[in-house]
């Protein structure tokens, strides 16, 4: 039961998995941000939970697969290291799990900081959809969208 499970548990399957099942909670945020089912599955500990343990497993895997997780600190030294450790399928999926959990964090405030400045969700729509994408230009155009509702410029928030 063990090994089926597995090998159903392939790098593809979990990059699948993740970037379809992530995407409920992303309509949750864009449609109804402040409903009480975005705040229960959204604004809790459930998505970093579920986004952690796939990354503690992929990261598992890799040390199966003798792969050295040292190799992960070269990327700083150059380019052509970090093009190095993203042809590694696990090391590659490690980012783009660290990507999502680190978007949809940004998304779930943005959505709660527009609520607490009274931003229609119709205005926020455009900032979370490029947060989805492109999370740090999402995030620049809302606070340049922030400063217009609530009439003031804050550099810490």
């Amino acid at each position: 039961m063990l090994a089926d499970f597995n090998t159903y548990l392939t790098f593809e399957n979990i990059y699948l998995w993740v970037n379809f099942g992530i995407l409920p909670f992303w309509l949750m945020l864009i449609f109804f941000p402040n409903s009480r089912i975005t705040q229960v599955f959204v604004n809790s500990i459930l998505i970093p939970l579920i986004l952690s343990t796939a990354y503690v497993y992929v990261i598992y895997q890799s040390f199966l697969l003798d792969e050295s997780i040292f190799n992960l600190f070269s990327l700083y030294l150059s380019l052509d290291n970090l093009y190095t450790i993203f042809s590694t399928e696990s090391f590659l999926l490690i980012f783009w799990l660290h990507f999502l959990a680190l978007n949809i964090f940004l998304g779930s405030w943005v959505a709660r900081d527009g609520f607490k400045y009274g931003i229609s969700k119709k205005v926020a729509f455009f900032p979370l959809i490029l947060i989805y994408f492109i999370g740090p230009l999402g995030l620049v155009i809302y606070w340049m969208i922030r400063i217009f509702y609530a009439k003031k410029l804050g550099i810490h928030d």
